[in-house]
């Protein structure tokens, strides 16, 4: 199943003004971040939360950013 990172993708840049910086807070490598948004590996609950408490996205509005299904 893929799901749709775009408003994700934008929160990463309104907060951290670029994908290379967020991956970096998230101790990951600029390559990981770009596999989980290209939905080429999985997003795992831990860095869901850590990823939310980065980008100050509230519980109510996880589903938004991590869960909305791409159109095909």
């Amino acid at each position: 199943m893929c799901y749709d990172y775009s408003k994700l993708l934008g929160k990463i840049v309104e907060i951290f003004g670029s994908q290379i910086k967020f991956a970096t807070a998230m101790k990951w490598s600029e390559r990981t971040l770009s596999l989980k948004l290209n939905n080429k590996v999985s997003w795992k609950q831990p860095e869901i939360d850590t990823a939310c408490t980065l980008l100050e996205i509230p519980n109510d509005e996880i589903v938004v950013y991590f869960f909305t299904k791409k159109v095909q």
